[in-house]
């Protein structure tokens, strides 16, 4: 079968803030020179300004915070077939372009691949699946955001974007990858995962402490968007997930679900001001 994608057909959307040098992007390829691989960097900051003499890397200024909104000024301005996610201090393995253009040339009907990841210091990779699947509303909640790639044309044709009033630095800070799969898999485009391990990322990571205040109150807004009405429902089921795994204790549960009731206040206020 001829390839329909090559190396060159790949760009990688980076999210950062408040950079005046690309050292960074040093760290992030430390197998090969990053003027190797077509790059899109969104630098999100009020004072400084980055700037790129390589051909290969293009950046955006811009004077706005958060992440959702980072990424779909990248997805608007990017202009390769194929399109991968990167947050700023990841760091990508040797090949990694290769495996993802392989993944797509083998599953061209494919709108969107996860591949994985693989935690520094961890010995496993996120996902331990060895095994190409399609993805579900279920399988999307493990995802994260630095293993979507994508085919350019088809989230542009479909208008799939990430809620801006989800993710970091936005009202609810977390869930805008799953938002963003989830209205890929309602328009019936396929998505897929690929056991390529592609990139590593540090251990410790904003989404991953649940008993925050904040994590609560962003998990009680997805539950309204997604659920509507029964959002109460999967309120109470969270606390006590919460408590039973050892992240609250059982005096914190009445607080906590009242912050769930906050964040799904604002969801809502947020809503009816869009209307």
């Amino acid at each position: 079968m001829t390839n329909i994608f090559s190396k060159n057909d790949l760009e990688i959307l980076i999210a950062t803030k408040n950079r005046d040098n690309l050292d960074f992007l040093a760290l992030m390829f430390p197998f090969a020179s990053f003027s190797n691989f077509n790059i899109l960097i969104i630098n999100q900051s009020k004072d400084t300004v980055l700037s790129s003499e390589f051909e290969t890397v293009r950046v955006i200024n811009v004077d706005e915070r958060g992440l959702s909104k980072s990424r779909n000024l990248a997805i608007k301005n990017a202009s390769k077939k194929i399109c991968l996610i990167a947050d700023d201090d990841v760091v990508y393995f040797p090949n990694f372009d290769t495996e993802i253009i392989t993944a797509f040339n083998q599953n061209p009907k494919a709108s969107i691949i996860t591949f994985n990841h693989q935690r520094i210091g961890k010995k496993e990779p996120h996902n331990r699946s060895k095994k190409v699947y399609s993805h579900s509303q279920k399988t999307i909640e493990n995802v994260c955001s630095i293993e979507i790639g994508f085919q350019l044309n088809a989230i542009k044709n479909n208008n799939i974007c990430f809620d801006e009033n989800f993710g970091l630095g936005s009202y609810f800070e977390t869930a805008e990858e799953y938002l963003f799969l989830l209205a890929a898999i309602k328009l019936k485009l396929n998505v897929i995962f690929s056991p390529f391990v592609i990139v590593s990322h540090p251990l410790l990571s904003s989404g991953e402490h649940q008993g925050d205040d904040k994590i609560l109150f962003a998990r009680a807004a997805l539950f309204y968007k997604t659920k509507r009405n029964l959002a109460y429902i999967w309120l109470i089921k969270y606390v006590f997930f919460l408590f039973r795994n050892n992240y609250i204790n059982w005096n914190e549960c009445m607080s906590k679900y009242k912050i769930g009731l906050n964040g799904i206040q604002k969801y809502k206020e947020l809503v009816k001001l869009k209307q």
